[in-house]
């Protein structure tokens, strides 16, 4: 069963004070069985653990968001924050949540990185027994537009988590098919489809990573799971757990069986042994980047930034404190398709700008704000997602 029922790993800080806390891993104890340990922060270049950001015997502060209040859990039940079979992990990098549902409940649950406060998201569409492998969640990602997506093994729930101010909406998108030219590899099968972990690419399109080692590009506007090729590189009974982006675009994945960790071109499946750690129990990973991204790096100067990047009052604000950037410059936003669709000229007076930027006409959506000087050079790529 753990070969198809992959456990949860949360990869969160960085292990330095320099790295940025973007990519994080749901982490099992050294056990046959599917037993939760933490959610920790890992180095992905370097495959060596950082922070353990909530642990099973952290003190867990739950909130229901259906009963507006504290609430008490069973710990010996499924249906806990801290239930030992959990195979799902997002990131919410617009407000530092670590997204998780336990394998065997339809529970969704927020965990603040920062203050470890956890939301409670009961949901009735979510359809999961503990006796129906086919049921259980085993997939999650955040999409190209800031909501989370998750996949249960047989592709027979594709559900949206979308967060509108302090309330998540759960919403079931349908049932992903396979492609008919998927043959012997499908994507709804134990032996080739199940379990695993998912990505999101800058295009709106999501990759499953099955344990089996297949990968699948998942079409959300046709519910279909086309294979795309089996991974290359890595052994032979190797069960792919995790999967998530990496600052340079490459898939990292990783094993609930004690195993190391791979780097995987997206394009070839070639997978690169990774260095560091290499007896890690990990059943998911998770991090903020997309695949297919042309905007993959954020601020070239350090101290240039905009903020919020979740806006949902129309404003961001643009700062600026470094003498090396100097006279006009020029803000441009860009859809998720490339289109321009919208600038403005800014001034930068002895090093130094604050500026709020009214963001006209844009309905909501993920964006890309590049920040040029007068010659062209690019000073900071960064994604906003803009909410009502």
């Amino acid at each position: 069963m753990k070969k198809h029922l992959l456990p949860l790993f949360l990869v969160l800080i960085g292990i330095n004070a320099s790295a940025q806390q973007d990519f994080f891993a749901l982490v099992g104890k050294d056990t046959p069985s599917i037993i939760f340990n933490d959610f920790r922060a890992i180095d992905a270049a370097n495959g060596i653990s950082g922070e353990k950001i909530f642990t099973a015997d952290s003190p867990a502060k739950v909130f229901s968001q259906s009963r507006n209040g504290s609430v008490t859990e069973d710990k010996n039940t499924y249906n806990n924050a801290q239930a030992i079979n959990m195979a799902t992990l997002a990131y919410d990098s617009f407000n530092n949540n670590l997204v998780y549902m336990p394998m065997f409940s339809s529970n969704i649950y927020v965990l603040n990185a920062k203050s470890k406060e956890i939301t409670l998201v009961e949901n009735s569409v979510a359809r999961v027994t503990s006796c129906d492998i086919n049921s259980h969640v085993t997939r999650m990602a955040t999409g190209a537009d800031g909501n989370i997506y998750a996949i249960n093994n047989a592709g027979t729930q594709f559900l949206q988590i979308s967060r509108k101010g302090n309330q998540y909406a759960v919403t079931d998108l349908g049932i992903i098919k396979d492609d008919a030219s998927n043959g012997k590899n499908s994507f709804t099968t134990i032996e080739t489809g199940f379990g695993g972990d998912m990505i999101a690419d800058a295009d709106g399109s999501f990759y499953v990573f099955s344990a089996a080692g297949n990968v699948f590009k998942v079409s959300t506007k046709e519910l279909k799971a086309k294979f795309v090729g089996k991974i290359s590189g890595i052994p032979d009974n190797y069960s792919v757990n995790g999967s998530a982006v990496n600052s340079n675009g490459k898939v990292v994945i990783a094993s609930a069986k004690g195993a190391p960790m791979y780097e995987v071109d997206l394009n070839t499946l070639q997978a690169k042994h990774l260095p560091g750690e290499q007896n890690l129990h990990i059943y998911d990973l998770a991090s903020k980047y997309l695949a297919n991204d042309k905007a993959i790096s954020n601020n070239v100067f350090a101290n240039i930034d905009i903020y919020p990047t979740r806006v949902d009052e129309n404003l961001i604000n643009v700062n600026i404190n470094d003498k090396e950037i100097k006279g006009n410059i020029k803000l441009n936003i860009f859809d998720l398709s490339g289109k321009n669709v919208m600038n403005q000229n800014l001034s930068v007076k002895n090093g130094s700008l604050n500026q709020q930027v009214y963001l006209r006409n844009l309905v909501s959506g993920a964006y890309l704000v590049n920040i040029t000087d007068s010659s062209g050079k690019v000073l900071l790529n960064k994604k906003i997602l803009v909410t009502e």
